[in-house]
């Protein structure tokens, strides 16, 4: 009988080039999908950027999972600068792909976001997990003030993500009542106008309540936008201080994965820096025209999921009287708690929004705001300015919409 071969310890890292290559092809393909969605975005004008190639679900999941390999991989030495830069790098990329994601939230029924949020957090709780093991067990030695930072970032977003998922639907039904009301109220009035006035007061009215765009417009997008530079900036500033210090910090030697580490740290740069534009822009849009008044108000959409769980009868039957009052009474405890979180989550969301917004004021000179000021209540029409659907909290914010969405009526 043929004995068997169990020594050949050599050729078990001979395929890890090819994987790393795969790793590689999975962020390029990655960046390439963001790249659609921003490219489009700017196209049709919808400076949101909807999420249509590149939106959370289970096959973007699985490449994301492919793409960010390296940041779990808890035995393979990483001496070289290029490849403890790919462990920070993997890390980045997710929090830049879950700002990506963000706005995909307001296109999923309740069932669907529930499994796709659910997924998203394994995956980010698990990279998390591995990189503290890395880092307790030397795997990762450079970067540690970095890796710690990402994975706060990293926890952050979920539980920006999170919040929103809890919201989105709220809004939708809302911005739907809205949109039914508006077309019943005005369906004479409608039918009686010329053709061209016809299309534009319904397309104001889709336009503004899309529920893509009604997520863009959330705080708790803004928000996602300046972690997700953030943590680019965290990356650019790992990769300049490699440059300095290369033969003063890093170990000899070659990681196992050889000639890949390179392909896979400028494929993920460049999906860090494609995917970074839209929440950047979404951000900076969102800076762009904002009133202090009642800033910090909580509005009810924001807990009205939460509240109509608490008030809904379990979803289980339990026979025995005290066990089903206790099933209650830890149920509304433990929604408290998440309607808590999810007031903090708003507010600071919001603090960081008037923050930079009112950086953004400081900045812009006094006369390109009166020039803009003036070209809205020139071009301003209030018929139109009625069917802006929006959110209590989004009356500010309609000046804006109007001036956006009325530019595009004309195309």
């Amino acid at each position: 009988m043929k004995r068997l071969q169990c020594h050949q310890e050599s050729k078990f890292s001979e395929p890890l080039p090819w994987i790393g290559l795969y790793i590689a092809a999975a962020s390029l393909l990655c960046s390439l999908l963001m790249a659609l969605d921003t490219f489009l975005g700017f196209r049709r004008r919808k400076l949101w950027f909807p999420c249509k190639f590149f939106s959370l679900n289970a096959t973007s999941l699985a490449l994301l999972s492919v793409a960010t390999k390296l940041p779990v991989d808890l035995n393979t030495s990483m001496p070289r600068p290029q490849d403890q830069l790919t462990k920070l790098s993997g890390t980045v990329l997710i929090c830049t792909v879950m700002g990506n994601f963000i706005t995909s939230l307001g296109t999923m029924d309740g069932s669907e976001m529930i499994a796709n949020v659910v997924a998203l957090a394994i995956l980010v709780v698990t990279v998390i997990v591995n990189i503290g093991i890395q880092m307790g067990t030397g795997v990762i030695y450079v970067f540690l003030p970095e890796h710690a930072v990402i994975m706060v970032f990293m926890l952050v977003l979920l539980v920006i993500l999170c919040s929103t998922a809890i919201t989105a639907p709220t809004a939708k039904e809302l911005l739907e009542e809205q949109y039914n009301e508006l077309l019943q109220s005005d369906d004479e009035v409608l039918y009686k106008l010329k053709l061209r006035e016809y299309v534009k007061k319904h397309w104001m009215m889709a336009h503004t309540g899309s529920p893509q765009y009604v997520v863009g417009r959330f705080a708790t997008c803004t928000a996602s936008g300046v972690f997700c530079l953030l943590s680019a900036l965290v990356l650019l500033q790992a990769a300049v201080r490699s440059l300095i210090i290369r033969s003063l910090a890093f170990c000899e030697g070659k990681s196992d994965y050889t000639w890949s580490m390179t392909l896979v740290l400028i494929s993920q740069a460049i999906a860090i820096g494609v995917g970074t534009i839209a929440p950047g822009i979404r951000l900076f849009n969102a800076i762009s025209f904002r009133n202090p008044k009642g800033e910090f108000k909580v509005e009810r959409y924001w807990v009205q999921k939460l509240v109509e769980w608490k008030e809904s009868p379990l979803p289980f039957h339990i026979s025995n009287r005290g066990l089903r009052k206790i099933s209650h009474v830890s149920r509304n405890q433990i929604l408290n708690v998440f309607m808590g979180m999810q007031y903090a989550v708003v507010i600071v969301s919001k603090l960081i929004r008037l923050s930079l917004s009112g950086l953004s004021s400081c900045c812009k000179r006094p006369g390109r705001v009166r020039r803009e000021d003036k070209g809205f209540t020139c071009g301003s029409n209030e018929g139109l300015k009625r069917l802006v659907l929006h959110l209590d909290g989004e009356e500010d914010l309609v000046k804006l919409i109007m001036t956006n969405g009325y530019e595009g009526t004309e195309q």
